[in-house]
């Protein structure tokens, strides 16, 4: 396990991608979002989750922002850049993370304090994998920080997971 801290720089990114997941419910999602930064700091590209409003169950915002990033940027760019995101990634999430070639992964809210707030609901059917666990079964040295900001990232799903109980 890596025991490396979470910058304030990584926490600031943290904020954007949250802030993605927020539009993303806004916009009739699932209230995920993920950024790209570049080892120079610059936001390369963000994603939103599109499950609902594409009407596929592979519209995760890591997964959306992954396909994005392997059709726009070079090996070595990826490589040396990093994911935020709002939320641990998924399997699914995380294996896309490791095809692409990203090389760091900071997010806010984990896999398991997600599934204490949703619990066995059809709508997240959590699977109970750490993302590290997922990404470290690869060739691929990825670096993995989190969770940070769980309160803050937690917030977006209470109040989305309230809106579907009323």
């Amino acid at each position: 396990m890596d025991n490396t801290p979470v910058t304030e720089t990584d926490l600031k990114f943290l904020q954007q991608a949250i802030t993605v997941s927020r539009r993303s419910r806004a916009n009739g999602n699932h209230p995920f979002g993920a950024i790209l930064v570049s080892s120079t700091g610059k936001v390369l590209l963000e994603a939103e989750n599109t499950v609902n409003t594409s009407k596929d169950a592979t519209g995760h915002a890591e997964t959306n922002l992954m396909r994005l990033a392997s059709q726009q940027f070079p090996t070595e760019i990826l490589a040396a850049s990093t994911m935020y995101s709002s939320c641990e990634p998924c399997v699914m999430c995380a294996g896309a993370m490791y095809w692409t070639g990203v090389g760091r992964l900071v997010y806010a809210l984990s896999e398991t304090k997600l599934y204490e707030m949703t619990g066995a609901n059809s709508q997240n059917p959590t699977m109970h994998l750490d993302c590290r666990e997922v990404l470290s079964r690869g060739q691929r040295n990825i670096q993995v920080l989190g969770p940070a900001l769980e309160i803050e990232a937690s917030a977006v799903h209470a109040e989305f997971w309230d809106s579907l109980s009323q």
